[in-house]
């Protein structure tokens, strides 16, 4: 997360992808980074499942795996944070190298495979949280027997200490993970997470994460099922496997998860969809590749109630989290709105018609 922490975005770019995040996380935890330079004004702010989101901005999973630097996140002026992936015990993720980055498309390849300590190593420093709003990411063991029963066991240990929960189904790192959103798949998954969500002493909102690469065809009836079992929202999206629009060639061949510029278009069109099937009744969070005030606004006209960042801030640091905010400030004050609400799917249908290219 390049000039995250102060620290030259040149000299974290001269370095391995991975030990650049391993470097900016210790940087975080150490105290080195920018504080948010004033609150947030009042017309960002944003309600939802009985939250309240100071802004709309957060960080989406995959940085803060192990929920060990989600505070200070928070106070570099994000509205939100969702850690993990975290899976129900420890597990290392796929071999090294796997993480690649393309300066001249903007983008990140991953690989990386629900690397992380595991559930039970996140939940003290988890248990002794004290303000801002908390999501919690959870996956299945790549090596298990039973990966609808890891997510039953994820929704019942981590809905005690999460704000909302995010059934992560769209990693495509984890062999046959994105099979669990075939539809009579997904249709027994919901039925025993929302039966283990009932049973629990806490039951915070649950929202599941889809994949961008969902045929056209396939997604009214996934979403038909989403909204049958009455889960809360929607993370549009998790990566790519496709490799449009990559100038890169050799970065381009290698294996994983397309995150960032590349993904913008798929993502938000994808986003779109989504918002037109539910008529807008479901809060849907848009990710993949915000990068500027423009394409933070492209993603809430499309439908998205909050954004998520992680690969912009990448190659932009966190002044990115600055200019969005200003951007969107300006936006409202030009339409004369008190809130973002009314922008929210304004262009969804325009979006949703887009070809993809």
């Amino acid at each position: 997360m390049k000039a995250l922490l102060g620290l030259g975005q040149a000299l974290l770019h001269a370095l391995d992808p991975e030990r650049a995040h391993e470097l900016a996380v210790k940087s975080l935890e150490l105290g080195f980074y920018p504080r948010a330079p004033a609150p947030d004004d009042p017309r960002l702010a944003q309600k939802l499942w009985g939250l309240g989101f100071g802004n709309p901005i957060g960080m989406a999973a995959g940085f803060d795996k192990d929920a060990r630097v989600y505070r200070p996140l928070l106070a570099m002026g994000l509205g939100f944070v969702e850690v993990g992936t975290l899976t129900p015990k420890p597990q290392p993720g796929n071999p090294s190298p796997r993480i690649f980055r393309s300066a001249a498309d903007g983008a990140i390849i991953n690989r990386l495979g629900f690397n992380n300590a595991g559930q039970e190593a996140a939940l003290s420093r988890l248990t002794a949280r004290r303000q801002g709003i908390l999501g919690v990411n959870i996956g299945a063991g790549r090596d298990s027997k039973d990966r609808i029963g890891d997510y039953v066991s994820g929704v019942a240990r981590m809905g005690a200490v999460a704000d909302y929960l995010t059934i992560n189904i769209s990693s495509p790192n984890t062999p046959g993970l994105r099979d669990l959103q075939a539809p009579d798949v997904l249709d027994a998954l919901l039925a025993r997470v929302q039966a283990a969500r009932r049973a629990a002493e806490r039951s915070p909102p649950l929202l599941v994460k889809l994949a961008p690469d969902i045929a056209d065809a396939a997604l009214p009836e996934i979403i038909q099922i989403i909204q049958a079992h009455a889960v809360d929202g929607i993370v549009v999206s998790n990566t790519t496997l496709a490799r449009d629009g990559l100038t890169d060639r050799s970065f381009a061949r290698e294996t994983g998860g397309l995150s960032g510029r590349p993904l913008f278009a798929r993502s938000t069109r994808m986003l779109a969809r989504i918002f037109r099937f539910t008529e807008g009744k479901l809060p849907l969070i848009g990710v993949g590749g915000i990068d500027s005030g423009a394409t933070a606004l492209a993603k809430i006209e499309a439908g998205a109630s909050l954004l998520q960042l992680y690969t912009g801030l990448v190659f932009e640091g966190p002044e990115l989290i600055v200019r969005i905010k200003q951007a969107l400030i300006e936006t409202m004050e030009q339409a004369k709105l008190d809130s973002l609400t009314p922008r929210i799917g304004r262009r969804a249908e325009a979006w949703a018609e887009r070809p993809l290219s």
